[in-house]
């Protein structure tokens, strides 16, 4: 080759990208040139095409799969290169893409290039900036994720509402109340995006998923989303908010802690099981503490509690009293029962009083 770039001329191109399935897998794409060739299809098939490679940055080691891969341009993308191979014009080499505004969208039939003939995908906006929709922020033409967002933000979700419980001492006149803790609805938090061009820095792919680094003054966020809906977004003032459209995995090999400095609510629409000590061990218990001045409630509004030990003890001990009230019966059944008072035990009974046994010691 006697003539190539850097010794001997330097021939820039504009054009269109007709075919990115490059063979070799290279992330190379068919551009059709302006100046260079012809629009008509017939005469120039995109098949003929050069392969173009693209250029990545700097900062991508493009090696060995290390760094950015070099795909992104689509069909119909408008790009700026030059030719290694100077007037030759056999080796294009692609160094960016051009965003613009389309006059017209493209056909299938018009044996045309300079287009997507193939698809005819590419671009899907007439009159408007190839520049993202998140980005610009035109009123008139909203981007469809801030349209879905909107309309499927989870409203007044139900919380805990735990009712009060008047808990009548037998043989006294004192009364313990067991205070309520009424829980609130609540609603998922409102996306606060309200970009500014040119302030948002939007990365979108063909199938509709996103990232959005907005700097926004005063409306600064970061955003992922997957094109179900799945992802998450951060505001301005450093509330997270995450959506999972489906299924939700969390896989930790070694250990997790978790400081949550105010409340934590959780509502389950469903049941809730947890499984500890799948590996038995003396240190691998499930253990609850509770700072002081502070209840455990336990309400269910129509089921039973259910407490099952298959092989050991379960244990009770309370630092002052424990308190027991049935509207039904009491029922207990073992094969032996033990008690020890130190003080005084009362009873009353308004019905029958049976004891039954071998040996009744009334001492």
């Amino acid at each position: 080759m006697s003539k190539f770039m850097g010794k001997d001329g330097f021939q820039w191109f504009v054009g269109v990208v007709e075919d990115r399935n490059d063979p070799k897998k290279l992330g190379r794409v068919r551009v059709r040139c302006l100046g260079y060739h012809t629009e008509d299809l017939t005469r120039l098939p995109t098949a003929d095409l050069p392969w173009a490679h693209p250029m990545n940055p700097i900062t991508s080691a493009t090696v060995s799969g290390v760094g950015q891969t070099p795909l992104g341009s689509v069909e119909g993308t408008w790009v700026v290169g030059f030719f290694q191979d100077g007037s030759d014009c056999q080796q294009p080499l692609i160094i960016g893409t051009l965003p613009g505004v389309p006059t017209e969208l493209p056909s299938k039939d018009s044996n045309k290039g300079f287009q997507d003939a193939v698809n005819a995908n590419f671009p899907k906006y007439k009159g408007e900036s190839d520049v993202n929709r998140l980005a610009v922020n035109d009123s008139d033409n909203p981007h469809k994720s801030i349209t879905l967002r909107k309309a499927d933000r989870e409203l007044n979700i139900g919380r805990a509402d735990f009712n009060s419980v008047e808990l009548n001492l037998a043989n006294s006149e004192a009364n313990l109340t067991l205070p309520a803790d009424d829980g609130t609805n609540f609603s998922e938090p409102e996306t606060t995006y309200a970009a500014v061009y040119p302030h948002n820095h939007v990365y979108e792919t063909e199938a509709g998923h996103i990232k959005e680094f907005d700097d926004t003054p005063n409306k600064e966020r970061i955003h992922e989303r997957h094109s179900t809906g799945t992802g998450y977004e951060i505001n301005e003032e450093g509330t997270k908010i995450t959506r999972v459209k489906k299924d939700n995995y969390d896989i930790i090999s070694g250990d997790h802690y978790a400081h949550i400095k105010g409340n934590n609510s959780t509502t389950t629409d469903g049941g809730v099981r947890v499984f500890v000590n799948a590996q038995s061990g003396e240190e691998n218990n499930y253990t609850i503490e509770v700072g002081e001045n502070a209840n455990v409630n336990i309400q269910v509004n129509k089921g039973d509690v259910n407490v099952h030990t298959t092989d050991g003890n379960i244990n009770m001990k309370s630092g002052r009293s424990i308190h027991m009230e049935a509207d039904l019966g009491v029922r207990m059944k073992a094969k032996y029962f033990s008690a020890e008072i130190d003080g005084t035990w009362d009873e009353k009974v308004t019905g029958n009083n049976t004891k039954t046994g071998k040996r009744i010691d009334l001492n």
